[in-house]
């Protein structure tokens, strides 16, 4: 079992000891987290083969980090069934990771049914390829903070909690786990691993932000482009609140998790939230005040859209389980997160020929740390 490192010791060590030379198989890792999962993986030694859409942006971190050279990437879809399964059972995986989806909620405005495909269809075809492998595997599936049903209250929600979702996206994850749960009660039951020997858990994290990110219609994202371009931000729901936590919280997080469900599979497949703790669930508006003065400079603009689709106002999580449970815990407050994110922007801006090696220090430093 992996505990935290403030109390157990160097994390970079004990997770080494779970994954090196182990195959993961990673779906999303073209993607703004799971590239910086995949290279975490590369630096604990462990030997990963890649499933998703190729990157969108010439300067996604997937690229930036040679992300082709450290594992054996295979560009698909999630709704290509056959290529999704001949992938995993040609790779023989000690380890799954999924994270590859449709990840924002204004674009499933947009594309709605390709939303649920690739959320909700996309994870029961890797389900099904799991159901066809023969060994044993641990899977983390990665869903959201938004898969809880948001009565908009400053109850923190807690992973026994209703699901639902207003939009299509989160609604989209919330089949996701409704699909999960079938298939873990159906083929993947605990009373029956002996036979199956799968390990199937589930990893909601909020808001999180990080050096790479250049997604459309998300803050950070916005914030950094505008002031590598030194253009005026626009905000566009200043007194939204969320969740912020830096990338690497919830990406060590998953592997904690991973790790845990690797050593008891009985015990921890099952559901576990990871955010910041509730002082770090900050409004819109103060997060652009501390990237700007991370940044030393900036200017922005409020334009406010009254025909624009609804997004959740406040979202908190309870992260008493995983602290109890996996012994995982936040190490940055927000200021420390957004302060590391928009150091990596400036490195960014700076010197981009640095960045894999930039990107590669802030991993070390946060797991020794």
């Amino acid at each position: 079992m992996v505990n935290h490192p403030g109390k157990f010791g160097n994390m970079l060590e004990q997770l080494k000891q779970t994954y090196k030379g182990k195959k993961v198989f990673l779906t999303g890792h073209t993607g703004f987290k799971g590239a910086w999962l995949l290279k975490t993986l590369h630096l604990l030694g462990a030997e990963v083969k890649g499933y998703a859409l190729a990157p969108q942006h010439k300067d996604d971190l997937f690229n930036l980090i040679n992300g082709d050279q450290i594992c054996d990437s295979v560009i698909a879809d999630l709704r290509d069934r056959s290529a999704l399964t001949k992938a995993v059972l040609e790779f023989q995986p000690d380890f799954i990771f999924h994270l590859a989806a449709q990840p924002l909620v204004r674009l499933s405005y947009e594309f709605p049914s390709e939303t649920f495909e690739v959320n909700a269809i996309g994870t029961a075809n890797l389900l099904d390829a799991v159901r066809l492998l023969e060994k044993q595997c641990s899977n983390v599936l990665i869903t959201t903070d938004k898969v809880y049903y948001n009565n908009e209250w400053e109850y923190p929600y807690r992973e026994n909690d209703r699901l639902g979702g207003y939009d299509p996206y989160s609604a989209s994850k919330a089949c996701a786990e409704l699909v999960i749960d079938s298939y873990r009660n159906s083929f993947f039951n605990k009373s029956k691993y002996e036979n199956h020997k799968k390990g199937i858990a589930v990893g909601r994290a909020g808001n999180v932000i990080g050096g790479g990110d250049w997604s459309k219609d998300r803050l950070i994202p916005d914030i950094a482009k505008a002031l590598v371009t030194n253009k005026q931000i626009l905000i566009r729901n200043p007194k939204s609140v969320r969740p912020w936590q830096h990338v690497l919280e919830p990406v060590i997080a998953y592997l904690i998790l991973g790790a845990n469900l690797s050593s008891e599979p009985h015990r921890f497949s099952q559901a576990y939230n990871f955010g910041p703790y509730g002082t770090d669930a900050l409004p819109v508006s103060e997060m652009l005040k501390l990237a700007l003065a991370c940044w030393g400079s900036g200017t922005f603009k409020i334009e406010q859209d009254p025909n624009q689709p609804h997004e959740a106002g406040l979202l908190k999580l309870d992260i008493s389980k995983s602290i109890t449970e996996l012994g995982w815990k936040p190490k940055m407050n927000a200021n420390a997160a957004v302060e590391m994110t928009i150091d990596w922007y400036k490195q960014f801006s700076d010197n981009q020929k640095s960045i894999n090696q930039f990107t590669e220090q802030q991993i070390l430093n946060y797991l020794n740390a």
